[in-house]
């Protein structure tokens, strides 16, 4: 009788949750140095930068595409315990929340103004508005061969808009949205001193996640695992090599082409500064296509080591939200201890909270903070892993 009544745990896929528990600890290595980083430094512009800044801020490029991707594999699995029409209503109303909690939330967590003089759309928004266009296509029968197509579709032939002139489109809200190509600004004035901030362009984190749906097929429990394993690694090579290919020449496929510049360290650096805002082909390649790879590898690794992982990987959207907080909340306590005070809650910009412009520590501190910040996280992550997976209420699935 007790057996009986005790919750089943999910059934889960551990090279998943590994690689997806490695970006979301990566991931907060740059939010971190947002807002502990002394000066702030532009990690990427060339003239200013050092090998070890831009490793900090290029290792994070891997993130977000990865995180989209897997959530699109997940979306896949989640629809093989469910009809097509639950389905589509569940992808749907998540990515409407998740778009939400991004413009409240996240926004909060990030500037700590209460009057929201600037909504920020990023990561969050890119995958909860890729979700809803998923939960479209599936609602209207789309055959994930059709899915991955429009995926492909896009991913590829995206960057074509830096290359025609489109400023009708793109000057437009619904193109600042969808593309923000890199001529144009990604905001847009809403009045009275409020307006939107588009950090992540949605039209090409569409295609990463319908792509990752249609990967999804090869996690079906019918599929065998050296086919699997196969298709990772060869989807994952091809994409590499066309970033090479594609970015050693300037052929097609990032709108910064990169350049020999007076050092070999800044040779490579310019090299691999792909264009992230808004993400192109090239850098989507370079993500995405050392994401398959890991797949492939992930699965026959088993160690303490990745054992924490899955921990993180089983909690993402837990994990995200509270570690802005956490975030933030070390960002006021450091504030003081360092010696500010209430007059210098604002900066010298008027944009920032408790940051003023000779706030924070050399990249070394960086990284002590965000030891700290994964290593608080963890008992509460491990805490609402073995929560999610022993009940089963309908919230559970939207946090």
């Amino acid at each position: 009788m007790t057996a009986a009544l005790t919750p089943t745990p999910k059934y889960r896929i551990e090279s998943i949750d590994i690689l997806r528990g490695a970006v979301m600890l990566i991931m907060a290595i740059d939010h971190v140095r947002d807002f502990f980083h002394y000066g702030h430094p532009e990690p990427t512009d060339l003239a200013i930068t050092t090998p070890m800044l831009f490793f900090t801020r290029f290792i994070t490029h891997f993130c977000a595409p990865t995180f989209v991707f897997l959530t699109g594999i997940s979306a896949y699995l989640a629809g093989t315990r469910r009809t097509k029409n639950q389905l589509s209503l569940f992808l749907t109303k998540r990515g409407f929340w998740l778009i939400l909690v991004e413009l409240v939330v996240i926004t909060f967590a990030i500037t700590l103004n209460p009057f929201f003089p600037v909504l920020i759309l990023q990561v969050i928004w890119a995958i909860g508005g890729s979700m809803v266009i998923l939960g479209v296509l599936v609602g209207l029968r789309a055959p994930w061969q059709l899915i991955g197509a429009i995926g492909a579709i896009i991913f590829f032939g995206h960057n074509v808009f830096d290359i025609v002139k489109a400023h009708a489109v793109t000057d437009t809200f619904l193109g600042k949205l969808l593309l923000t190509t890199s001529r144009g600004s990604g905001f847009w004035p809403l009045g009275n001193g409020h307006g939107l901030a588009m950090a992540y362009a949605l039209l090409p984190w569409i295609a990463v996640m319908l792509i990752g749906y249609a990967f999804g097929t090869l996690y079906e429990k019918s599929v065998d695992v050296i086919k699997r394993r196969r298709t990772l690694l060869y989807s994952g090579l091809s994409l590499l090599v066309l970033f090479l290919v594609f970015r050693c020449f300037n052929i097609y496929g990032d709108p910064a082409p990169w350049s020999v510049q007076k050092t070999p360290a800044l040779s490579v650096m310019s090299f691999f500064n792909v264009t992230k805002y808004p993400c192109s082909l090239l850098f989507l390649s370079m993500t995405v296509g050392t994401a398959l790879i890991i797949l492939t590898v992930t699965e026959k690794i088993s160690s303490k080591f990745t054992a924490m992982l899955i921990i993180y990987g089983n909690v993402p959207f837990f994990y995200y939200v509270c570690h802005w907080y956490l975030i933030k909340a070390i960002n006021i306590i450091l504030f003081f201890a360092s010696g500010f005070n209430s007059s210098q809650i604002v900066n010298s910009h008027g944009r920032k909270y408790f940051q003023p412009d000779n706030f924070g520590f050399n990249l070394f501190g960086v990284y002590v903070v965000w030891l700290v910040v994964i290593i608080i996280l963890y008992l509460p992550c491990r805490w609402y892993s073995k929560y999610k997976s022993t009940h089963h209420q309908w919230w559970l699935s939207y946090l």
